[in-house]
């Protein structure tokens, strides 16, 4: 059997260190994104409309200055990717490297690259019919995952922020998150439902639907990471999926008569 990152006999002062550091990094990062996307949530339903009249645009532009715009834009990368650091900086502190959380420096092909691939094809699908069939029947606020004006940096900016996306939720919801909950004792089960339901949480701004789905992404996600303590294929997999839903919307939008 695999040895577990970070099980060692933990004192209660200890115990109290690491419940402590959870909540301010949520307070931080996710935690506190779940908090607002749930008020939207709220705000969507009270609008004129309901959640189905409402849209939500990501990635908008900030600035009618292009220079200004990418900076922003730069900006909110870079901000995704301090939370990874964060996450991995405290997990360091406490002698659990990257590499003992599945981030290995170098990818493998069958091990990493292939799940990846497959892990995005499995969530990135059925993800697409149940945002269409959420949208339908007005539990699912309308998306436009990409707004950002025709400028050269476009498209690697969005791709960038798929990057962002996927680093800052897989390591620290799935790496982190997990690697914590396990030290205090807790249960696989348990620590997978608890950060499936963080992932849930910070994407209901999306509505109901939105929350169950990424809700289902972070069991598979999570579980996968259990089993596997890999954590390459999972960022791989949603870089994928959100790249392909930036970029694709950027190209498809006004073509497709279903595509809201």
């Amino acid at each position: 059997m695999r040895a577990e990152p970070g099980e060692t006999e933990l004192t209660e002062r200890d115990r109290r260190g690491i419940r402590l550091e959870i909540v301010v990094v949520l307070i931080v990062t996710f935690g506190l994104s779940g908090l607002s996307a749930a008020l939207s949530l709220v705000e969507s339903a009270l609008s004129p409309g309901g959640v189905g009249g409402q849209t939500m645009r990501l990635n908008p532009s900030r600035s009618e200055l292009p220079l200004l715009d990418l900076l922003f834009q730069l900006l909110s990368v870079l901000r995704l990717l301090g939370w990874a650091a964060l996450g991995l900086y405290l997990l360091w502190r406490s002698g659990i490297g990257p590499r003992a959380i599945g981030l290995a420096r170098r990818l493998r092909w069958r091990q990493d690259v292939l799940p990846g691939l497959g892990l995005a094809a499995l969530i990135g699908i059925p993800g697409l019919g149940l945002y269409l069939t959420a949208h339908a029947l007005g539990f699912s606020v309308t998306i436009v995952p990409a707004s950002l004006g025709d400028h050269w940096w476009r498209l690697p900016v969005l791709v960038l922020a798929a990057c962002a996306n996927a680093v800052a939720e897989e390591v620290l919801v799935v790496g982190y998150l997990l690697t914590r909950l396990r030290q205090l004792g807790w249960t696989a089960n348990r620590s997978l439902l608890a950060a499936a339901l963080l992932r849930g949480s910070y994407h209901l701004y999306q509505g109901l639907g939105g929350g169950l789905g990424n809700l289902v992404m972070g069991v598979i996600f999570g579980r996968f990471w259990q089993r596997t303590n890999r954590l390459w294929p999972l960022i791989l997999a949603h870089a994928t999926i959100d790249t392909v839903a930036y970029i694709g919307y950027t190209f498809l939008h006004g073509h497709l008569s279903w595509l809201p």
